[in-house]
């Protein structure tokens, strides 16, 4: 069957550029990206939905007064199984970013081109190239009658550009008695030209506001006032202490330490002549899983304190964003080996489980226990102008995802 099958995937070229093209001219951009969500979008990719031998389509409906009809929709698309012990579980997205600058683009984002073996369009690669490599797997085994050991069930998000609350998160939260203990996960959503690398595992994420307050006055009498400037530079010196602190290695991730870098500095006095009153900096923290992000925060203030007592400022800390990271998914789980495998069979590379210092959609299903593979051939080219997705990659992520499919299936 499996030969039958990487046919059928073979001849869906058409379809798949079809259906790139058609979801391309439905831009679905959250409301505060200056657009109305996903409605027409899910409404359009419905239909095509229903074409096929789904046994079930289901929305799971986020609400949002903002958006179109007041909902962000979540769809569900099930291919049942011989048993429904456990569901392989493909999730993709259906919003997308805004174009930015048009003067950027060589053609309209949302009409599609067609060329030297490549899609051109906003969302072409992120996410469309996934919502149509997963939903050829289906299509492949659907007109050959095959019905799989497990369920399939593709899982079409909301609002994964602006942070899932109405999305993965929203699911994730309100319904989570639709997975199942012995499910399993793929979220084509990133990864390399190569198609060798398999996200398992994310670092934890803190985005930290740093406020230091002293007292402005005139620069050449600097002890009539404070030097907010001097203080937050010491802060910023003692933080590179955490790199001590907090030194766990673990080579499944790169870089393999916990890294925390000051970034952004907002700007303080004018002039040269004035002795700042407050400054403003910021840290970007990712921390190995194996610490909690309450103990990097108690240690951020325990130095602070200290700056505090030598320099006489005030010290305020505004978290941007805090996120502890998800249990990894084991690299020896059976999803990540039966991907391995078919990564090697279809691609003739090497795979590589590893672990990013971001964050993705793959941190909410694993917080449910279920084990998550992050794995597409990408070029990176999201959230840029002319944003492609290589034809070849498409089909090719299509086919490894049925092999993998395939093999999981075989479990008992």
């Amino acid at each position: 069957m499996k030969k039958q099958i990487l046919e059928k995937i073979a001849s869906y070229q058409d379809y798949a550029v079809e259906l790139q093209r058609g979801l391309t001219a439905i831009p679905a951009l959250a409301p505060s990206s200056g657009g109305d969500g996903e409605y027409d979008k899910a409404k359009w990719l419905e239909g095509e939905l229903k074409k096929l031998k789904f046994d079930s389509i289901e929305w799971i409906n986020a609400p949002q007064p903002e958006a179109k009809n007041g909902i962000r929709p979540n769809v569900i698309a099930r291919y049942k199984g011989k048993s429904s012990a456990k569901t392989i579980w493909f999730m993709s997205h259906l919003d997308i970013v805004p174009p930015g600058e048009a003067k950027l683009w060589t053609s309209d984002p949302y009409k599609m081109e067609v060329k030297d073996g490549k899609l051109i369009g906003r969302g072409v690669e992120d996410n469309q190239q996934a919502i149509a490599s997963s939903l050829m797997v289906v299509k492949a085994m659907m007109e050959l009658d095959y019905r799989p050991e497990y369920d399939i069930a593709l899982l079409f998000c909301a609002d994964e550009e602006t942070g899932s609350g109405f999305g993965a998160d929203y699911i994730s939260e309100k319904r989570p008695d639709i997975f199942g203990k012995n499910d399993v996960f793929f979220v084509p959503d990133s990864g390399t030209e190569d198609g060798s690398m398999i996200e398992v595992a994310e670092k934890s994420i803190l985005w930290m506001k740093v406020i230091t307050k002293g007292k402005q006055c005139h620069a050449s009498r600097p002890s009539l006032g404070v030097n907010a400037f001097k203080a937050a530079s010491d802060l910023v010196v003692r933080f590179q202490k955490l790199y001590k602190k907090f030194s766990k290695k673990d080579r499944l991730y790169e870089p393999p330490i916990s890294t925390f870098e000051p970034t952004k500095k907002e700007n303080n006095v004018p002039n040269v002549n004035t002795l700042p009153g407050e400054d403003v900096f910021y840290m970007d923290c990712r921390v190995m899983p194996s610490y909690q992000l309450t103990e990097v925060k108690a240690e951020m203030r325990r130095m602070a304190d200290e700056v505090e007592a030598k320099y006489g400022v005030k010290i305020e800390f505004e978290p941007q964003q805090e996120s502890q990271a998800a249990p990894p998914t084991d690299p020896k789980a059976p999803i990540v080996l039966a991907l391995k495998k078919a990564i090697k069979e279809v691609l003739g590379v090497k795979p590589k489980a590893y672990g990013i210092g971001g964050g993705t959609v793959a941190a909410f299903f694993r917080r449910l226990n279920l084990p998550v593979v992050v794995y597409s051939r990408l070029n990176e080219s999201a959230h840029m102008p002319n944003e492609y997705c290589v034809i070849d990659h498409m089909m090719g992520d299509a086919k490894v995802f049925a092999v993998t499919t395939l093999l999981l299936c075989k479990e008992k």
